[in-house]
């Protein structure tokens, strides 16, 4: 199913990784490309899996995005996906289910990680296929934008700290945002949500926002990315590129060396899921 290979994220000699699949039930193709661009380590990481829940055919796509080093990411990468699968209100009540997960899987790394003196986070922006429905939600600034009848939809926003409404919470918990080269929370963080990030943790949550989208004739694919992308290429750009490439892989792969084309300074890591027009119906499975 093409996740298997990304625990790490990049081959061993430092080339992008790509992959990509079709659903058994023939409606949705995804297609995943990542690479340490013009960084030295790699801090991206994805997921991409389908599965059978409640004897519902479901996808579940994601994009991990660390820092201050990767064991953050690696650690929601091998265990977000997997507690929403196990869910027991994953069909039932979808949004429910990824509160609890973010806020449980967070709880868990956090519980679990004796680095007592340098703090680590991650971003992640996931999307759920479920029946007729795709469910995205996020935290930090990885992003997803999907293209609706041509048109170009950020279908979740960056979690920035100089947000208004961010800013507030932030400020209100106690906290601080200040300028240091970009707007950060305590002067340290540019996201203003993130996993991990222990000695920030009651300022930088892990609340996901959450939108859902149906999934019809006018919805034609979905991007899911991180900043190494986004940095340099705009949702517009991004969309009006993988029109041109029906195969899901090869456009992931295009975005990726765009970004890295356009001197993108980041680890870059984008997944493509395609819905096949025609196909799309309530039934599942």
């Amino acid at each position: 199913m093409g996740h298997l290979s990304s625990i790490v994220g990049v081959h061993v000699d430092g080339s992008p990784v790509s992959g990509g699949g079709l659903s058994e039930n023939g409606k949705f193709s995804y297609g995943y490309a990542s690479s340490t661009g013009k960084r030295s380590s790699m801090e991206d990481f994805y997921e991409t899996r389908i599965a059978s829940v409640d004897n519902q055919l479901v996808g579940l796509f994601g994009v991990f995005d660390g820092h201050g080093g990767a064991r953050v990411a690696v650690y929601v990468k091998e265990h977000l996906i997997s507690n929403l699968i196990r869910h027991p209100h994953f069909i039932s009540d979808t949004r429910k289910a990824i509160v609890d997960v973010y806020k449980q899987t967070d709880q868990d790394f956090l519980a679990s990680d004796n680095s007592q003196n340098r703090d680590a986070g991650s971003t992640a922006s996931t999307a759920v296929l479920v029946g007729d429905r795709l469910v995205v939600a996020n935290v930090g600034d990885s992003r997803a934008v999907i293209c609706r009848g041509g048109d170009a939809i950020a279908v979740s926003r960056d979690h920035k700290p100089d947000q208004t409404d961010e800013r507030q919470r932030i400020e209100e918990a106690g906290g601080f945002v200040m300028w240091a080269g970009t707007w950060r929370v305590g002067g340290v963080l540019a996201v203003s949500r993130a996993f991990g990030d222990k000695l920030l943790k009651q300022y930088v949550v892990v609340d996901p926002e959450i939108r859902e989208e149906v999934i019809d004739n006018s919805l034609e694919f979905l991007i899911l990315a991180s900043d190494g992308l986004w940095d340099v290429v705009s949702n517009e750009e991004a969309v009006n590129m993988v029109r041109a490439v029906a195969d899901a892989e090869q456009a992931a792969k295009m975005l990726l060396e765009e970004a890295y084309k356009r001197e993108s300074s980041d680890n870059i890591t984008c997944v493509v899921v395609r819905f096949i027009s025609g196909q799309n119906s309530s039934n599942s499975g």
